[in-house]
């Protein structure tokens, strides 16, 4: 049996100084194609952090198949292909099972 518990990746960037407006571009596009045209993400979140060089992605994933769906995609493609002269590090990606929500009803 599957786990019914939505997938959550996060994932961190260190972006280049002077590249963050680039970044966020590629970034913002991969998220907005992500939640319309893909039914399985429930949530794609792009945070800056304070030093504006830390960039962390929050996605929501019905399951794992729904993510192994998002990684096939042509916008992830654009974002992979773009990326990486745009960041000095990429952290280890984190896969988490999210159990509640703020928006649950009680």
């Amino acid at each position: 049996m599957s786990d019914p518990r939505p997938f959550v990746v996060i994932a961190e960037f260190e972006v280049r100084p002077g590249c963050l407006d680039a970044f966020l571009a590629l970034a913002h596009e991969d998220a907005r194609a992500s939640v319309a045209l893909e039914p399985g993400c429930r949530r794609f979140d792009v945070a800056v952090g304070t030093d504006e060089r830390t960039v962390v992605f929050y996605e929501v994933y019905a399951d794992r198949a729904a993510f192994d769906a998002h990684l096939a995609t042509p916008h992830l493609a654009r974002f992979r292909d773009g990326f990486p002269a745009l960041v000095a590090a990429e952290r280890p990606v984190r896969i988490l099972s999210r159990t509640c929500s703020g928006e649950d009803s009680p």
